[in-house]
């Protein structure tokens, strides 16, 4: 990375994270690599260890702004701008989204907005020559922009055509354009706390979801709130909470958690009792997971293994939950580059290997077993049609439909064949902060 992209001891307040998140942002648009991948571990962005937390707080903030409204920020720009967005310098387009999105969405200050962009583009020698552009781009912007967003704001911009299109045709325009608006809010963090909900979201300033989650808005790092040292919880979406619960009562039985790290529900599988073992193809993902397990004082046996050549016990298993790979399109909430670094063509390479588990799982279960196939996806080939599927191939199997007792009520969350189907629109809330789950589908089925 080029030298002149760090930020030297007496630079400009706040530039530093300002040009770690147009190297980020670029990453996901132009490189393609995701912002996990960016933001920890061994890829991580080097500059990040010169952020204070409050910078790091903001890059975070701004990457995911642009990220989740990326075609409104496309729209407001190309109505701002003769000629479009400068191709031939990077950096430039950069410094537009990103003053573009502090204006319309942030709490900074619209000149501050304007002057760090700009400062961005001039420590930039191949962007240096457009300062004048941003500058009169993102003054406009100031003042013409939010008008410009409010002419859009029933287009679903934000999300890629080619998702647009698949899940209006699946969900239907009126829940595609609810499910867009929910993707536009930061998400809440969900917490799935060992016992005593309520007393945690008082210590943690957060509500109790129906479905027992505690979700609060609290920022900053997680490990650094109550509970956490203690392991008294751990982060998981709600709905990727819901799943586990199918099983029923599992205490004493032996179940096996397929693609298990980074381990939410094999945490779940421990604390309600059961033997667990959780497989994963992934030393470094396996590594992760076992030091959860430690910090929150439960035990799986941990085995580092392709769970598709997995032999598993020779008289079978009483359970078997696989949380498959997947398109992950239900987490864009979460994680926003899912939207712009997906493809169509993703979903079937997919499900091909969904069915390879779906099928090896069937052999692993003893008579009366029973199987919770879940993904965070929101297409159907990866949900509703792979389980269709699988019962359309082994006649030894048959669907358990969850009743909604199962599952708090909530009875919005079951499909018509009895499924479990989460939508980002879903558990709306007053506070939009405080609403919303990922997109997950679930199915429960027993072997005779």
């Amino acid at each position: 990375m080029p030298s002149q992209r760090f930020a030297p001891p007496s630079e400009v307040p706040g530039l530093a994270a300002r040009r770690i998140a147009a190297d980020i942002v670029d990453g996901v648009l132009h490189k393609h690599r995701t912002l996990d991948d960016q933001l920890d571990g061994s890829g991580a962005h080097p500059g990040l260890k010169t952020l204070a937390d409050r910078d790091r707080a903001l890059m975070r903030r701004l990457v995911a702004t642009i990220l989740r409204r990326l075609g409104t920020l496309g729209h407001v720009l190309s109505r701002l701008l003769d000629k479009g967005i400068p191709s031939d310098a990077p950096r430039a387009q950069s410094a537009l989204l990103i003053g573009a999105a502090q204006i319309l969405w942030m709490d900074v200050p619209d000149h501050a907005a304007v002057d760090l962009s700009v400062r961005l583009v001039q420590s930039d020698r191949r962007a240096a020559r457009y300062a004048g552009l941003v500058n009169a781009v993102l003054r406009r912007c100031a003042r013409e922009g939010q008008a410009l967003v409010e002419e859009v704001a029933t287009q679903s911009l934000d999300l890629p055509p080619w998702l647009l299109a698949r899940w209006s045709a699946h969900y239907g325009e009126a829940t595609v354009r609810d499910m867009a608006l929910a993707l536009g809010h930061e998400p809440s963090l969900d917490l799935t706390v060992k016992s005593d909900a309520e007393q945690w979201a008082s210590r943690l300033h957060g509500e109790v979801l129906p479905t027992g989650s505690v979700r609060t808005v609290l920022h900053g790092a997680v490990t650094m709130l109550p509970g956490f040292t203690e392991g008294q919880w751990w982060v998981q979406d709600a709905a990727a909470a819901l799943p586990v619960r199918l099983f029923g009562d599992i205490k004493g039985k032996s179940i096996a958690d397929l693609c298990a790290a980074p381990g939410g529900k094999t945490a779940q599988l421990a604390q309600a009792g059961a033997h667990v073992t959780a497989i994963d193809r992934s030393p470094a993902r396996v590594a992760r997971l076992r030091e959860n397990l430690n910090r929150l004082s439960l035990q799986a046996e941990t085995v580092v293994a392709d769970a598709v050549e997995w032999a598993g016990p020779a008289d079978g298993l009483d359970g078997i939950l696989i949380d498959a790979p997947c398109t992950s399109t239900g987490t864009i909430r979460r994680h926003p580059d899912v939207a712009w670094l997906r493809q169509e063509s993703d979903v079937a390479a997919m499900t091909v290997l969904q069915q390879r588990l779906l099928r090896k799982s069937v052999s692993l279960l003893k008579p009366g077993g029973m199987l919770v196939y879940c993904t965070c996806s929101l297409e159907p080939e990866e949900g509703e049609q792979a389980v269709a599927m699988l019962l359309a191939a082994e006649p030894a199997l048959r669907r358990v439909p969850i009743e909604p007792s199962e599952v708090f009520g909530l009875s919005e969350i079951i499909t018509a064949e009895g499924d479990l189907r989460t939508l980002p629109s879903h558990l709306p809330h007053a506070d939009p902060k405080l609403g919303g789950l990922d997109g997950f589908f679930a199915a429960r089925l027993v072997k005779s």
